[in-house]
């Protein structure tokens, strides 16, 4: 509820709140996650390429269609913000608000990434979480999120009247325009809400304000995808590590 409500609730109010909740979409007729069919596949897997991304950076790669990718832990607790486009046509990208309302707050093996309207087809499937047997903490955290936005400068500015030159925003922006050879202000229009992997975050349970806590990702740790049509990836390293602390310059 609001800070400022000063409406005094109707006599029946509790029974307005007391209706039952009601599940948005009915997901039945999706194809179900064919679990067999990935483990197969999964098990001739020869890596081929690699990218290290450094703290407070990012970087771009592409996925052909029908391969694997994986996104570890490396160094240390590390969260990632993670934008996806079809990598023929930068207008299809990774739509994080509807596959939070076709799966749930934070996706993990057989939840696909679902791409934007009008296409709204799914561009690539999860296949491996090392951090499932996470699930939810006391606090109503979960793992690997598509709530969250990313850091970006204008909010920090908006807020705390700094700049903030290597936050994911502008690290996603940077190496789509270096990536795809075209103008920062170009690349920027197609930096899109992320699925922030690795990260720990949920709602508080008095205000359901946006949390986030230290993430419990260590190195070994995986997310892995297969790529339903061909893909070009970004990722940033948070400037925040694991995300156990505020983080809202480029000092800290």
């Amino acid at each position: 509820s609001s800070t400022w409500a000063t409406t005094s609730a109707p006599a029946d109010a509790e029974k307005r709140k007391a209706a039952p909740p009601v599940i948005c979409y009915t997901v039945d007729r999706l194809p179900p996650y064919n679990a067999q069919l990935y483990n197969k596949a999964r098990k001739g897997m020869t890596k081929l390429s690699e990218v290290k991304i450094p703290p407070r950076d990012a970087s771009c790669w592409e996925v052909p269609k029908g391969h694997f990718f994986r996104i570890n832990s490396v160094e240390g607790p590390q969260v990632g913000d993670l934008n996806i486009w079809n990598a023929n046509d930068l207008t299809e990208r990774f739509f994080s608000g509807k596959t939070r309302q076709l799966h749930a707050s934070h996706v993990s093996t057989g939840d696909k990434l679902w791409s934007t309207l009008p296409g709204l087809r799914p561009l690539a499937t999860i296949t491996h979480n090392t951090l499932d047997w996470y699930g939810w903490d006391e606090d109503g955290g979960g793992v690997h999120d598509v709530i969250g936005t990313r850091c970006d400068p204008y909010t920090n500015h908006m807020l705390k009247g700094e700049d903030y030159n290597h936050c994911c925003h502008s690290n996603l922006t940077r190496a789509l325009a270096a990536h795809k050879s075209i103008k920062p202000e170009v690349a920027e229009l197609h930096i899109h809400d992320v699925l922030n992997v690795f990260m720990c975050t949920g709602f508080t349970k008095d205000t359901k304000q946006y949390f986030m806590k230290a993430s419990p990702v260590r190195p070994g740790d995986f997310i892995e995808f297969f790529a339903e049509v061909d893909l070009l990836c970004a990722l940033s390293a948070c400037p925040g590590g694991d995300c156990g602390a505020s983080h809202s310059d480029d000092v800290t």
